[in-house]
């Protein structure tokens, strides 16, 4: 009996996707609830589950095609078995040579847990494929791709892990060609390549360039002195790590002066409507992170009523996810101010663009020791350069500038946000 795949629900507002990769190919068993494609949606990547067990008995939309909620796209004959396939013939067992002996420490090393370099090599891949790359701790830089493009597929992954297992050179073992989307030209000849943009990517082009044409955008900067900040949490990280196991970030104290800065002017925690404008009494802050298809923004709900604690372990949460490709829509939808942290990539300033329909945005920016003049004396102190981006239709520049300057005073006396000042 066949049973039709459909396209699940992708959340509010979200009718349809498109096939970013079929991770069962026609006559591959499938298990009760595990993905058979991923599907590429306007914010996120997602996987597409089986409902039931069998084998995989047709696919009815090719990767790149555009589907819609309910959409079928696969058939599974449930129950069925998969016809055995003739297995390789196995080669003659090598003598042990020195890459066999390396390739098992790096086996019995994957069983540790995957390293730090293996999980930034896997954040570029789909949800799946860098769930098996994590897993059978193989490095994906040596593996060569057979999906469309030359993408790496589950099966690649599996092939080259079995491959090392067994001590056999696979095929995808060879030496990987440059990460360069074309090989190397030779003779002098230049090459170019066109790809497609993922769903996401052009989404995120749209609302980029649509808050450009539709908001008028104004940035103004300020400085901040990070001292007491740093001070604070040189002098209670251990604490407050052992009591609420989580680390305490640089985060944690501008979103909490964001929401003294949004409290005394509510203009920048509100937006357009036709022609109302539209005030929020609450406080939820999205976070831009940096994902492995492009920028996504999860939201912390109520961040005016959470302390430092639930505000950072929502934010590592939210990175952590990011990086796995399990962040939700339901993760992503609303959200009335966003604070971006450029500073994590070296950025010294920048002037951010608005998330619409939000009408601010707060750019955060690296430290460096910098001389200022404090007390008519000249001091090395380690300073940030701060921006809010604004829509200058609702938000008047002494508006934009208070708010500015309440959260550069709440970082340089951090006692002001224990005392709502």
């Amino acid at each position: 009996m066949a049973t039709e795949i459909k396209v699940p629900a992708l959340g509010e507002s979200v009718t349809e996707g498109t096939i970013g990769e079929w991770l069962k190919q026609p006559g591959d068993p499938v298990e009760a609830d595990e993905p058979i494609a991923s599907l590429e949606t306007d914010k996120v990547a997602v996987d597409v589950p089986s409902p039931v067990a069998g084998v995989m008995s047709e696919h009815k939309v090719a990767v790149g095609d555009t589907v819609e909620v309910g959409a079928v796209i696969a058939l599974i004959e449930e129950g069925a078995s998969a016809s055995p396939s003739p297995s390789p013939s196995p080669a003659p067992s090598p003598s042990p040579s020195p890459a066999t002996s390396e390739a098992k420490e790096q086996d019995d090393g994957a069983k540790e847990g995957p390293s730090e370099e293996l999980i930034a090599a896997a954040q570029t891949l789909s949800p799946a494929v860098r769930r098996a790359v994590l897993e059978h701790g193989v490095d994906p830089s040596t593996i060569k791709g057979t999906g469309k493009d030359g993408r790496l597929t589950k099966e690649d992954v599996i092939a080259a892990a079995e491959a090392r297992k067994s001590g056999s050179p696979a095929p995808s073992a060879a030496p990987a060609p440059a990460p360069s989307p074309a090989p190397a030209a030779t003779g002098g000849e230049r090459r170019e390549e066109r790809v497609k943009m993922t769903r996401m990517r052009q989404t995120i082009a749209k609302r980029l360039k649509g808050a450009q044409d539709n908001a008028a955008l104004l940035t103004t900067f300020n400085d901040v002195d990070m001292t007491a900040v740093i001070e604070a949490r040189s002098k209670y990280k251990d604490m407050f790590a052992k009591k609420h196991d989580i680390r305490l970030g640089f985060m944690g104290f501008f979103a909490k002066a964001a929401c003294l800065a949004l409290k005394d002017v509510p203009a920048a925690n509100a937006y357009i409507e036709g022609d109302e404008i539209v005030y929020h009494d609450y406080v939820d802050i999205s976070v831009a992170v940096s994902a492995p298809n492009g920028l996504v923004v999860p939201v912390i709900r109520d961040a005016d009523k959470k302390g430092f604690a639930r505000i950072e372990k929502d934010i590592a949460d939210f990175g952590q996810r990011a990086k796995e490709g399990t962040l939700t829509m339901e993760d992503m939808s609303g959200g009335t101010f966003t604070i971006s942290n450029g500073g994590v990539f070296g950025s010294l300033m920048s002037t951010p663009i608005i998330n619409p329909p939000q009408s601010a945005v707060l750019g955060l920016h690296r430290i460096e020791d910098r001389p200022v003049a404090i007390n008519g004396e000249v001091v090395i102190r380690p300073m940030m350069y701060i921006a809010l981006s604004y829509d200058h239709r609702l938000i008047d520049g002494r508006e934009a500038v208070t708010a500015l300057k309440i959260i550069k005073e709440a970082i340089e006396d951090p006692t002001r946000m224990l005392i709502d000042l």
